[in-house]
């Protein structure tokens, strides 16, 4: 298998991000929103949308993994907006120093789960085209049969370590509900930039939940019977690809 050589740049000095030049010239940029917890890792994304024309940019939220900061100090969405205003500058290769310019970038979100609720969020942005969001979490406070958050804290700091810089007191303001939450913030989305793919058999995020959150805001919905947890990998699948690319209108 051959192996994909990534490059390296940072925003607001902060955030690291991967990313690779689209393979023809284009205005085209996907932003992958990562979901939590991961071990980064989307060589086979970054190389598939480089290949379909996509600058293509795989930031690490501040606090996770290469970048600085500390995780949930302020909204993930915030992290994906300071990336979008980075789009706009020159955009520096850190391995050769060499910087790149995207002219009028045309932006587009990829994300699920965790990266999901980023994805929602950052489409408020008018600068954000569209976005697709694969099993979001919509509602923090809804309940969750195999990840309460209750006993996520725990988990991320035992099984990752230092991949994620994170206060307690910072996780608990996902529990509490008013932070980083997209139902808090129904009547400012435009489901129309979005469309939303869920399992009726995710147990890490309700169905129901979802199906509700998609109703109040108009979003374009496709629901599935079975599936699980979905990945936003699923959009390398030829069936995907297509209805996205059609939703993306390029």
């Amino acid at each position: 298998m051959k192996k994909i050589r990534t490059y390296r740049t940072r925003f607001k000095k902060d955030i690291v991000a991967e990313w690779l030049l689209p393979v023809k010239q284009s205005n085209k940029v996907l932003i992958l929103c990562d979901g939590l917890p991961v071990v980064p890792g989307k060589n086979d994304l970054l190389d598939f949308f480089s290949k379909q024309g996509y600058w293509v940019f795989y930031p690490r939220y501040r606090g996770s993994w290469e970048s600085g900061g500390s995780l949930l100090a302020r909204s993930p969405h915030l992290d994906i907006i300071d990336v979008i205003d980075g789009l706009f500058k020159k955009i520096e290769n850190l391995h050769t120093g060499q910087k790149y310019i995207i002219k009028k970038p045309k932006i587009f979100l990829l994300g699920s789960s965790f990266g999901g609720s980023a994805v929602i969020l950052t489409s408020q942005d008018k600068r954000v085209t569209a976005g697709v969001a694969f099993s979001p979490v919509v509602d923090w406070q809804a309940p969750s049969q195999e990840e309460p958050l209750e006993k996520q804290y725990d988990f991320l700091k035992a099984v990752y370590g230092m991949g994620y810089r994170l206060k307690k007191s910072n996780w608990d303001k996902l529990i509490r509900g008013n932070f980083y939450n997209p139902i808090k913030q129904v009547s400012l989305i435009d489901g129309r930039k979005l469309m939303i793919i869920h399992s009726q058999d995710d147990k890490v995020v309700r169905f129901k939940d979802v199906k509700k959150f998609v109703k109040q805001i108009g979003a374009n919905f496709y629901p599935l019977k079975r599936g699980g947890h979905l990945s936003a990998r699923l959009i390398i699948q030829p069936v995907w690809f297509k209805k996205i690319k059609k939703f993306f209108k390029v």
